[in-house]
């Protein structure tokens, strides 16, 4: 720990014995610093591991916010490169936890795990009945060194928070304290893993067919040992892999975002850890794409208050609805700090967060290295009231931020060009409605419910034809403006000012006809009621 906890010092050191106005110098040794507590960081996770493994697992997803010393060096040995526990301690604890050695509960056991994480490794195995398993085992000693562990990264973070007042970390410790305990308890995650595979194969699902969680033996799963199906698959960022099976980056990047917005919105029961190690890809049964969910230890559910809340602030974050950002950001406790809130939620400064765009992606994020460095820039200058609004924003907010870092990471390896926040705005839209129509059933809050979902499609539809024109019009040579436009997101093109104006009336009045429209279902409503 001492490596760790003397971090802070080094980078005051550091910075201090640099000339002033020296610029070239202090970003030389900033960077410095910033690679040797990355490497303290990951021998510290590596002695350790469990937690530690976890937390360096999260870092490397943080490419929008932290320096890219840390990123690049938790990512390269983090995700599939954990230490891993000797034979004879998994032995023991599948000996112990389901009463018998391996070697009688299966007809074979393979000893070398085909992988290891934070808190387990996989072992492949064969059931008596010829079926091909996979038994994750837990780590020996990490239920034991919980509570100590958790007592040392409170003392870290309050040690960065003595030598650097406006970080301050306490709700992640918080966080740890609750799910830890939970991650420890492999039949919770079996309980996860049987809620999710419920809840993608109901009728409210529109991806049952695309999405598989592998099932679980519960005579075979204990607290520390699960054991289930084993699944053939590639690693959802394995581009190589992916091209073997003839499936396009563009379709699985609609998939998993179709994936996940249903889980947050639609069952508000959502798998936090979807890291690219956590996510497989393969043929289904009939041919389609399909995506494998593994390691369910981490979930939240969200209540209908908190996804109502949050739906509608998506909703408006993705129609840069000013009022409506406010009004909801200001629901989850940001109060005046909404403008700063919704960019923590979005990755994008607020003056993009509320800029027209004709093509719905000014929230969309790119692999541009100037983008990421500015957007670290604002992580370092907000730091403080980033911290405060971690420490008052409801608790469910904090795993679904992870949640969203996780997914970005994921969308920017697969470098699709597909917008999801199309398919966020659809089905925050739907999860609204059917929200209406439970808290009123009837008629009357159906077609309320539907003439919404109509609005919404309808101003989408409006502004995808505004954005072919924009993509004639350019490729017509129509419409440029010699130094009257501004970048849209869109690649750096610029367009006219006169045109975009076309297009905002162009978009009003299409939500003025779906609001008429709107009216005159909610008076057929209440007629019908």
């Amino acid at each position: 720990m001492p490596c760790m906890s003397a971090a802070p010092a080094d980078y005051k050191t550091a910075l201090n014995a640099v000339p002033e106005g020296d610029e070239a110098a202090r970003h030389d040794a900033l960077h410095a610093c910033h690679q040797r507590s990355a490497d303290k960081l990951l021998k510290l996770c590596f002695d350790n591991g469990g937690i530690y493994i976890k937390l360096g697992q999260h870092i490397g997803q943080l490419d929008h916010l932290l320096p890219e010393e840390y990123v690049v060096t938790m990512r390269q040995h983090m995700l599939d490169k954990c230490p891993v526990s000797a034979w004879p301690e998994v032995a023991q604890i599948i000996r112990e936890d389901l009463g018998q050695p391996p070697e009688v509960l299966f007809k074979e056991f393979s000893t070398t795990p085909i992988a290891s994480a934070s808190l387990a490794q996989v072992h492949v195995a064969t059931a008596h009945d010829g079926s091909k398993l996979a038994v994750k085992v837990q780590h020996a000693g990490l239920r034991e060194s919980c509570a100590a562990d958790v007592t040392t990264i409170e003392f870290l973070v309050n040690a960065v928070r003595v030598v650097f007042p406006d970080f301050n970390y306490m709700w992640l410790v918080d966080e740890i304290k609750h799910n830890l305990p939970l991650e420890l308890d492999f039949n919770h995650e079996m309980a996860n893993a049987e809620r999710c595979r419920r809840n993608l194969a109901s009728h409210k699902s529109s991806v049952a067919k695309s999405v598989h969680v592998p099932a679980v033996y519960p005579q075979l799963t204990s607290a520390r040992v699960l054991t289930m199906e084993f699944i053939e698959g590639v690693q959802v960022t394995d581009r190589p892999g992916l091209a073997r099976l003839g499936i396009a980056p563009g379709a699985l990047a609609q998939l998993v975002s179709q994936t996940f917005n249903e889980m947050i919105f639609i069952h508000g029961d959502v798998h936090c850890d979807p890291h690219a190690a956590n996510l497989l890809v393969r043929r289904g049964p009939a041919g389609q794409p399909q995506l494998v969910l593994l390691d369910h230890g981490l979930y939240r559910q969200i209540d209908d208050g908190f996804r109502r809340e949050y739906a509608a602030l998506w909703r408006a974050l993705i129609f840069s609805d000013k009022a409506g950002i406010k009004q909801h950001a200001e629901s989850m406790n940001a109060g005046d700090a909404y403008p700063l809130f919704a960019a923590m939620l979005t990755m994008r400064p607020w003056d993009q967060i509320v800029d027209f765009d004709p093509q719905l992606e000014h929230l969309s994020l790119t692999s541009n290295k100037q983008e990421k460095d500015m957007l670290r820039g604002y992580a370092a200058i907000y730091a403080k009231q980033i911290g405060d609004l971690l420490l008052r924003m409801p608790r469910p907010l904090l795993l679904l931020l992870k949640t969203n870092d996780c997914l970005r990471s994921v969308d920017l390896s697969l470098g699709a060009p597909i917008n999801t926040f199309v398919i966020t705005a659809k089905t925050c839209n739907r999860a609204l409605a059917e929200m209406d129509m439970q808290q009123s059933p009837g008629v009357g809050s159906w077609l309320s419910a539907r003439a919404s979902m109509l609005r919404v499609e309808f101003i989408m539809a409006a502004m995808r034809v505004m954005g072919l024109w924009v993509a004639v019009q350019r490729a017509l040579g129509l419409g440029a403006a010699a130094g009257a436009g501004r970048g849209l997101g869109n690649g750096g093109v610029v367009y006219d000012e006169g045109v975009l104006e076309q297009h905002r009336r162009a978009a009003e009045a299409g939500i003025v006809l779906a609001a008429q429209a709107d009216d005159s279902a909610r008076t057929a409503a209440a007629t019908a009621a």
